[in-house]
């Protein structure tokens, strides 16, 4: 597993923007997917937005228009911008990142890993 490092989050009034950002480290050779998911309390985990190598983006529904995901250039980062937040964007979001890392001998392993989870909270 490679870890991931996300940051941001935290509360926000209905209509107020947050940003995230996951950061992965180690010995990348190349990235395949990098994606958001959120679980709400009591909720079955669902996509957000995913960013595919080669510049394929999608967004659930719900957050279309609203949110917008990015990798920011020359950095093993993804981040999601959300804006015009509703109470039920309320939730952990996970970052999830898979791709492949290579080895001293140039040799390729796969990973696909998982972010701690960070909370959002919309409310007035």
């Amino acid at each position: 597993q490679v870890p991931l490092v996300e940051s941001g989050g935290g509360l926000a009034r209905p209509g107020g923007s947050l940003r995230l950002s996951c950061a992965v480290s180690g010995t990348i050779f190349s990235i395949k997917t990098m994606s958001w998911y959120r679980q709400a309390a009591g909720q079955q985990r669902e996509l957000v937005a995913s960013l595919v190598n080669g510049g394929n983006i999608q967004y659930a529904d719900s957050v279309k228009g609203r949110f917008t995901i990015s990798r920011e250039k020359g950095k093993n980062t993804v981040s999601l911008q959300m804006a015009g937040l509703k109470p039920e964007d309320t939730a952990v979001y996970l970052c999830n990142i898979d791709g492949w890392l290579a080895d001293s001998d140039n040799d390729l392993t796969g990973f696909d890993s998982w972010g701690q989870g960070i909370q959002v909270t919309v409310s007035s």
